[in-house]
């Protein structure tokens, strides 16, 4: 794809002869090189170009700035498709020649061509000359909470035990949740939930589930997170309960080793889902349980999503195992 921008400047698509010089530009910025991470983002947009756009603003020195953005089916419990923003970087002999303006711009259009009406992204709250910029970009709030557990402060189940949540049968949430009782210490059961790595034979029972919780039909956005897991089980850490011999929950959550900035490894969790039946078993806990475990073996120290604000049982869920609100605030830029 190529868009001309300023006469000395174009945008195309990046491509893996880009790899040294986005290096190169990224290390500058955060202080040190890695380059296994966007190794990775690449192969993983030539795997699934459907799921990723990455471009490159070219000029008469070479690379002057890129932008990698992620496309959003249904995380965080989302209808629309959506254009996650997740890393901007420009040459900084290059910077202030409105460079990410362009790269943006050229982002937009993409966007508008394949009936995505959203931008979206966060950035820490302290980071002010990355505010400025999203504010003069036309960025605003969203109204959603960025919340955050660290792994040796969240709900790690003993011996597979499970609190008994009431199921509030939430019409339109992604999860029923509710809250635990007020004598949890009573409510004790053990359910030895079975949760194990998420598989392609998976996918019937997953879409069921879903199709139950949210009343719609989201194969594809769900088909897409299971090869992801599938293609590269180093990125994602994705997770299925069993009970009774049947799938009751799955849960979908990737390694983020660079994006938004971070320098230190984080998962983010997609989405989460408990079969209605058994929704006062404790089978989404257990699911958090185990993820936290998979992690801890994989030295990710954080897990974060997002949360919208009408989604009270789902954040109340999270509060319970030990969520709390991120240094980091939530943007989108309506298209």
């Amino acid at each position: 794809m190529h868009t001309a921008t300023k006469p000395q400047t174009t945008v195309r698509a990046l491509s893996p002869q880009d790899l040294e010089a986005v290096v190169a530009i990224d290390a500058a910025i955060v202080g040190r090189g890695r380059k296994a991470y966007f190794l990775r983002r690449l192969s993983s947009a030539l795997n699934q170009p459907d799921l990723h756009v990455q471009l490159a603003a070219v000029d008469a020195q070479g690379l002057a700035g890129y932008i990698l953005a992620r496309r959003t089916q249904g995380e965080f419990g989302r209808v629309q498709p959506g254009l996650r923003l997740e890393v901007l970087g420009v040459d900084a002999d290059r910077q202030g020649r409105g460079v990410g303006q362009t790269l943006l711009r050229a982002l937009a259009a993409y966007a508008s061509s394949h009936g995505i009406t959203e931008l979206r992204t966060v950035a820490a709250w302290n980071n002010h000359r990355m505010l400025g910029w999203l504010d003069a970009m036309g960025f605003e709030l969203a109204p959603d909470l960025v919340v955050e557990c660290s792994i040796g402060e969240g709900h790690q189940a003993e011996r597979n035990d499970a609190l008994e949540l009431p199921d509030a049968h939430t019409a339109g949430h992604e999860t029923d949740y509710g809250a635990p009782e007020g004598n949890d210490y009573e409510r004790v059961e053990r359910t030895h939930c079975d949760v194990r790595a998420m598989r392609p034979q998976d996918l019937p029972p997953i879409l069921r589930i879903d199709r139950e919780i949210t009343g719609r039909d989201r194969a594809p956005y769900i088909e897409g997170k299971l090869v992801e897991a599938m293609d590269d089980s180093a990125i994602r850490v994705s997770l299925t309960a069993r009970l009774d011999d049947t799938i009751v929950g799955f849960l979908m959550a990737r390694a983020d080793l660079g994006d938004f900035g971070r320098t230190e490894p984080v998962a983010v969790l997609d989405t989460i889902g408990v079969d209605p039946t058994y929704g006062q078993r404790g089978v989404g806990r257990a699911l958090l349980s185990q993820l936290f475990v998979n992690l801890g073996a994989l030295r990710i120290d954080r897990v974060e999503t997002v949360v919208t604000l009408a989604d009270l049982p789902l954040a109340g869920f999270l509060h319970k195992a030990g969520f709390t609100r991120s240094r980091r605030l939530a943007f989108v830029r309506t298209l």
